[in-house]
């Protein structure tokens, strides 16, 4: 196995390549009482056209949520049962580019992963089992779309993006669901569970080469390449709607503007990306910057106002939200900004400010095994390391935010979604 050293943070790393292509990542925790396992595949919610055997198939929207749902299920009941009576504590989840499965545990971990890595490498679905999950599923999906924070999300996507599928629900619909069969989520299975597609990262106090001993015992031997999946056609660089809403039953206007930028070369591109819009959307309407006091102020924003950078492949964007009696103006006061910190620059101190406690969210995050095996995955799926953290922070300077506002905040990139108080659907 390499081992990897990354001084600056104080973090070892093991990481080694199966013969049948997958990527194993170990955090050594001598010291900690507790191991976290995270296996995952690059497939999510975006991912609904794929070619397979040489054809390509379109498949419903949700159905890789629905088969993270099906995933649990074996010949001897259900796996999510079988790791809690261990005293573990398993669960999984379905985002929009990944599926990841994972538990943490005190005792009987490599039981545990023996377990996690059965299951989630060999399928097992009735048509009955599909047809009775439709009905669960259905019941969440139906909570979700009456979540008045997911919809202003979600409506938010939809207005960024004309083409690209992280448009789509992770969830999907009750009507898009109910044509998934057995056989569709067995095809998505062969597809993207494959180990050259998927990643085990584990933390604690383990041995690694006793994980990949295991993964090479468990898991199937064949290596197949990825396969090709599309993205829906080129997006262009303005936004679809600028303005989207609805109305549901809230107290106060529920607004989400979102900034629509270009998605980073490879991966050390991205990182650095990422790093850098977090800190210039701080500077720009964070809980630190003038404006943010200016609007709190004003009541136009509450302590419950949020902002952040989000990318996934193929798109980037900034977002930012929260209750609003004026959302318009909120909207407005943002460009305004931008564009007077384009003409003028941002204040040096504040950029050094918000840098030092940005890095040290950063160095916080390492104390949580989750987060290490979590943003591990997400790093290689993505191409970059997400340990090369220290040197990008130490390479930027408030110009590059500046140059970065002056790009992104512009009107015919940004788009502004509601939530507005009432009944129904506007």
């Amino acid at each position: 196995m390499r081992k990897i050293e990354y001084q600056s943070i104080g973090e070892t790393l093991y990481e080694e390549v199966l013969e049948n292509g997958l990527r194993v990542f170990v955090f050594p925790k001598p010291d900690f009482g507790q191991c976290y396992a995270f296996f995952a595949t690059r497939y999510g919610g975006m991912d609904t056209r794929f070619q397979l055997g040489g054809k390509w198939l379109d498949t419903p929207m949700g159905i890789a949520h629905y088969l993270e749902h099906k995933m649990f299920d074996t010949p001897e009941g259900n796996a999510l049962q079988t790791l809690s009576a261990t005293g573990a504590s398993p669960n999984a989840f379905t985002s929009t580019a990944i599926t990841g499965y994972h538990f943490s545990c005190t005792d009987r971990f490599w039981e545990n992963l023996r377990t996690l890595l059965s299951f989630v490498s060999v399928p097992y679905f009735t048509e009955e089992s599909v047809e009775k999950e439709q009905g669960i599923i259905g019941q969440e999906i139906r909570m979700i779309e009456d979540n008045p924070d997911w919809q202003v999300f979600h409506l938010l996507l939809e207005a960024l993006y004309k083409n690209h599928p992280v448009r789509n629900s992770v969830a999907g619909t009750v009507e898009s669901i109910a044509d998934i069969t057995a056989q569709t989520l067995y095809d998505c299975h062969e597809a993207f569970y494959t180990p050259a597609n998927m990643t085990l990262c584990v933390a604690g106090n383990v041995d690694p080469e006793r994980v990949c001993a295991l993964a090479r015992e468990i898991l199937p031997q064949e290596k197949k390449e990825p396969i090709p999946r599309d993205c829906g056609e080129d997006e262009p660089e303005e936004v679809y709607l600028q303005e989207n809403g609805k109305t549901m039953e809230v107290y106060a206007p529920l607004m989400q503007m979102g900034v629509k930028g270009k998605a980073a070369g490879d991966g050390a591109a991205q990182l650095r990306q990422k790093i850098l819009g977090e800190l210039a959307l701080e500077a720009l309407v964070g809980s630190s910057s003038p404006l943010y006091a200016k609007l709190y102020t004003k009541g136009l924003i509450n302590s419950g106002f949020y902002c952040g950078y989000m990318d996934y492949p193929g798109c980037a964007f900034l977002v930012a939200g929260g209750e609003s009696k004026d959302p318009e103006a909120v909207r407005d006061a943002i460009l305004e900004e931008g564009a007077r910190i384009g003409r003028e620059g941002l204040d040096e101190a504040l950029f050094q400010r918000l840098k030092k406690s940005a890095y040290g969210s950063y160095v916080r995050s390492l104390n949580s095994l989750e987060n290490l095996c979590v943003e591990q995955a997400r790093g290689y799926f993505s191409g970059q390391d997400p340990w090369t953290f220290p040197e990008i922070f130490a390479s930027l300077d408030r110009r590059d935010a500046e140059d970065f506002l002056r790009e992104w905040i512009r009107p015919e990139r940004t788009a502004l979604t509601v939530i507005r108080p009432g009944e129904g659907k506007a």
